[in-house]
This record gives structure tokens, C-alpha cells and sequence, in this order.
């Protein structure tokens, strides 16, 4: 089975001034990266401006939230099929969010420990802003980071799966030449690093 290639970060996402990611690919295609942060809250995004529109909805939501007493801690668990925010007292799934659906991960210029990401509800066709905030500026950015990550390995494994169909077969010989690589599948049970 081949190793899968990444794009360095300064290439896949040109805004990254690292020269490499945080992980190996596959942490992010049969485990997850899971994250401590607190949820600041969601808000609709009527006007979609890209990073501007994710540093708009930070500064709300910091604003709206700066006098509450508890903000929910979460855990963000990120793969490359997307990402699912975990209640971190009880465990339970709280959201869950494909990578095809997410779009404008940004950190806010104000207060670099606090970062959103826009996600398309399908159903609605709105487009929702989704605001954390971090305890240390490193963390944040860390996060922004492996998101960064897992579109780039998603891209990769969507390539590695165009290449893999052969071109112009029919359905019986597809079947039988399995000849090509299979896109991996996660595991049912996660690993702890």
C-alpha cells in the first residue's frame, strides 16, 4: 500500500509559514487529533465574505461571551472525513461536521486564541460561523494547523482515488482487476497516542 504524499503547508495552504504539518497522514485517516477548546457558540453567516466573515463572527462572539461565567468545554476531534465536537464532561457527540462542508478556518486577529470555522448546512443552504477559544496561542494555532491538515489529506486520498479506477472499463472487468490501491478505511476501534 503506498504512503500517502502530502503537499508541504506552505503550498496546500499558502497563508501557513511553517514548513511542516503536525502530524502524519495517517493519525488523520485511521485515528483523529482530538483538542481541548471552549465553545463559544455558533452564528449564521447571512453575507459570506471568506476570512473576513470568520473574523467578524470571532469578535461578536468573544464580545457576547466575554461576561459569561462557564463557556462549554469541548473536544474538537479532527480527521479527514471532517470534524466532531465532543462534550468533554460526558463524551457525547455534540455536532459533527464533513470536511466537504467546512470552508474558512481562521484565527482572530484580536485575540489569537480564538479561531472559527464556517460550515454549509446542506439542508438550509445557510452557512453557520463556529467560534472556540484555546488557553494558549500555540493550541490555536496547532488546531488551525491540523484542520489545514485534513483538507490536504482529503484532497490526497480523493486524487489517490481518481488515479486508482482504471479508465474506460466496464463493471465486470473493474470487479475483477482489482489491481488498484484501496483508499484506506478507518478502523472501527481508535487508538490512543
Amino acid at each position: 500500500e503506498s504512503k500517502l504524499t502530502l503537499r508541504p503547508p506552505s503550498l496546500a495552504a499558502p497563508y501557513a509559514p511553517v514548513q511542516n504539518w503536525q502530524h502524519q497522514p495517517e493519525k488523520l485517516i485511521f485515528e483523529s487529533c482530538g483538542y481541548e477548546a471552549n465553545y463559544l457558540g455558533s452564528m449564521l453567516i447571512r453575507d459570506l465574505r471568506g476570512t473576513e466573515s470568520t473574523q467578524d463572527a470571532c469578535a461578536k462572539m468573544r464580545k457576547s461571551t466575554e461576561y459569561m461565567k462557564k463557556i462549554p468545554t469541548i473536544i474538537l476531534s479532527i480527521t479527514y472525513k471532517g470534524v466532531k465536537f465532543i462534550d468533554a464532561s460526558n463524551k457525547n457527540v455534540i455536532a459533527e461536521h464533513e470536511i466537504r462542508n467546512i470552508s474558512c478556518a481562521a484565527q482572530d486577529p484580536e485575540d489569537l486564541c480564538t479561531f472559527a470555522y464556517i460550515t454549509k448546512d446542506l439542508q438550509t443552504s445557510h452557512h453557520y460561523c463556529h467560534v472556540f477559544s484555546t488557553v494558549d496561542v500555540n493550541l490555536t494555532y496547532e488546531i488551525i494547523l491540523t484542520l489545514g491538515q485534513a483538507f490536504e489529506v482529503a484532497y490526497q486520498l480523493a486524487l489517490q482515488a481518481q488515479r486508482a479506477k482504471p479508465l474506460g472499463a466496464g463493471a465486470g472487468e473493474m470487479i475483477e482487476t482489482k489491481s488498484s490501491k484501496p483508499v484506506p478505511k478507518p478502523r472501527a476501534g481508535m487508538r490512543k497516542s
